[in-house]
Order: C-alpha cells, then structure tokens, then sequence
C-alpha cells in the first residue's frame, strides 16, 4: 500500500477515521483537453451520490467534449512500459481529439473493480481497463451498465467465450514481435545463451518466452534460452530486486542478452546489465533511455495507438464491440530499430529480420504462442 496523503488520518484494518473504504487511497486524475492533470482524494461517498464532472466542474462534459476513464495495470504510471504506453495514448487522445479523461492508479487487486465502477457511475462514456487482470471485473461492470462503452487491452478469451455487446478485447500477437528479438538476440549473441525473464507466470507471458526462444532457435539452433519467472501473483511485475536478481543469475550462467517481460520488475533486469555490461530487449515500449549503451532493441507493443483508435472510434460512434487481434500484419507489434542500435544491428542482421518478419505475415512461419 502507498502511504496516506501528508496529513491524512490514520487508517485502521478496514477503514480510516473519515470512514471511507481503505481502497480510497488509490491514485485519481483528472484531466480534461488542454489541461494538466491534479491529485483529488477519492471520496467514495460523494461521488455515490453525485456523479463527477471533471476539472471544470458541472459544465466540464461541454467544455471537455467526449469523456474517457482508465484504470492503470500493476505498477502504476512510471513503469517505462505497459502503463506509460497507454497514457501516452491519453494524451494523444485529449490532443488530437480534444476529449477529457481522468484514471486511476489501483493500489491492490480490489482496487482495480472499485474504481470501473466509479467510472461507471461517472460521466466517462468510455472505459478503459489496462492489463489481463481486469478481464473478469470488466466484463461484469460491462454487463451491468450497457449504456458505456468499456474497453480492455490484454482480455483474456478463449474461443467459446461469450463477450458483453458493449466491450472490446484488444490482444495482441506478442509472440510474433517476440520471435523477431529472439533472432537478433541469437545474430548478436557472442556466447550462443541468452536469457528470458517474465513477471507472472501465466499464459499471456508464456507468449513472449515462445516467440522470444523460437526465434532465437530459429538463427542459432545450437544456441540455448535460460528462463525464470518473478513470481505467480499480480506482484511479480513490480519487483526490480527480483527482476535483478534472476538477471545476475542467468548472466552467471553465461547468458549476454537478457529479455524481459516483467513490468516495473523489469527495471532491476536493466539495472542488471548495466552493472555487468550485457545486451538487453526491453518491452511494450521503447525502453532505450533506461540504458542507452546497453539496450539491444526492444519488442513493442502499441498499446498507444490501441488506446488512441478505441477512443477515436468510440467518440465517433464506430464502436464495434469483440475481440480485437493485433500482430506483425496489422503494426500492433514490432522492434525498435533507431539510429542508436544500428551498432548492434547491423545492415546483415537488420536485412535478416525484416526477411524473418515477411515469412511470419506470409504465412510461411507459423510462431509457437506456448
């Protein structure tokens, strides 16, 4: 749990000395277009009774246009990663688009079902949950407030399952970019052994260890992945000792690229490499500025843009509920190749992947997912 606000009462087992629910202490923005965005305590019971209008008060819904809410993943904003990405879709959206919105930083699993419903409750027209772990809480709110749009990045479905009229699962293809980094991984490795960290060990994450050790089987069949896992639980994707401490075990056993998948836990793995002068592929999003002389590439996922296209649709009534599968083909997945890594990627290796990624849209190479 954060620490309560400078100033704040003292909370007991259940509730402080206002009375409010301890989950109330969670972080809540708001933001409306052209606006910066401000801490407001969550007062539960007033936004029961009264619906909240934003920034500006009552007349924020003209003011602000369309009306958004987001609720954060594990981790928070400042992760450098799934999180970020997704705001920086926000604030794409309030720009071009000229929406407001506001979002929540949950604090602990509760959170996350507490504060869809404030939402829910509110004047957002579209809600948006960030992460696999909102799937079943999202699908409820959904289901009991059909006059919203909800939308989730990361839903788990199986083919089967039925999903509300009134909210999108956004997935991705991970295992396709993953195979990608896998092989410039193996075309760069020195000593044919690289290394693969996830935070929870769950399906979703055992897509990019597939794509991430196919790939690099792919070029360096005689080569190895070393594997580990932070945990089983939500926390494993914010723990950076752990994430360090695995990476300086696999180093040690000879591995001189490093993946990761990890969330927040991820930094420790970059913290890892920095120490002992390694190659590392960040993920979701562009993390060359956590190690610039260190950051091979990264695997991509463009949580921004996923967030940024359901608010545009959404806003201009082309809401289309389901599942929604992004990869390769469609540009929801990719690497990071820039100036700055082009002294590992070279024009061969750079050729090599590109050649790789036509074969996967082609057809030609099917990428494991498990």
């Amino acid at each position: 749990m954060r620490k309560p606000r400078a100033g704040a009462a003292p909370a007991n087992s259940q509730r402080n000395q206002t009375g409010l629910p301890r989950w109330t202490r969670a972080r809540r923005r708001r933001c409306a277009a052209g606006a910066s965005p401000h801490v407001l305590p969550l007062l539960l019971a007033v936004l029961t009774a009264f619906p909240f209008a934003g920034c500006g008060g009552p007349s924020e819904k003209k003011a602000g246009g369309y009306a958004v809410g987001l609720v954060f993943d594990v981790g928070g904003l400042g992760d450098k990663s799934f999180n970020d990405a997704a705001y920086a879709g926000l604030q794409r959206a309030r720009d071009e688009l000229k929406i407001s919105f506001e979002y929540f930083e949950p604090d602990q699993a509760t959170d996350r079902e507490a504060a869809l419903r404030i939402l829910s409750r509110g004047r957002a027209e579209l809600i948006i949950g960030v992460g696999f772990l909102f799937t079943d809480d999202i699908r409820q709110v959904a289901l009991e407030h059909p006059d919203k749009r909800f939308a989730c990045i990361d839903y788990t479905w199986n083919p089967g399952d039925s999903i509300p009229p009134n909210l999108v699962g956004i997935r991705f293809r991970e295992e396709e970019g993953c195979f990608l980094v896998g092989a410039i991984a193996g075309l760069v490795s020195r000593t044919g052994t690289a290394g693969f960290i996830g935070g929870m060990d769950i399906p979703l994450i055992n897509k990019f260890e597939a794509g991430f050790k196919a790939g690099f089987g792919q070029v360096r069949p005689e080569g190895r992945v070393l594997v580990n896992y932070a945990g089983v639980t939500g926390e494993a994707f914010k723990n950076p000792a752990k994430g360090k401490e695995l990476a300086l075990a696999q180093m040690d056993g000879g591995a001189d690229v490093l993946f990761h998948a990890s969330g927040s836990t991820g930094l420790g793995v970059f913290e890892a490499v920095r120490e002992r002068d390694k190659l590392v592929i960040g993920v979701d999003a562009d993390q060359s500025e956590l190690a610039p002389e260190h950051c091979l590439t990264s695997m991509v996922k463009r949580v921004e843009v996923a967030v940024f296209d359901v608010v545009k649709r959404a806003q201009s009534g082309a809401f289309t509920a389901g599942i929604l599968t992004e990869g390769l083909k469609e540009g929801g997945v990719d690497y990071i190749y820039s100036e700055q890594n082009q002294r590992w990627i070279t024009p061969e290796i750079r050729a090599r992947a590109e050649e790789l990624r036509q074969q996967i849209i082609d057809g030609a190479i099917q990428v494991p997912s498990r």
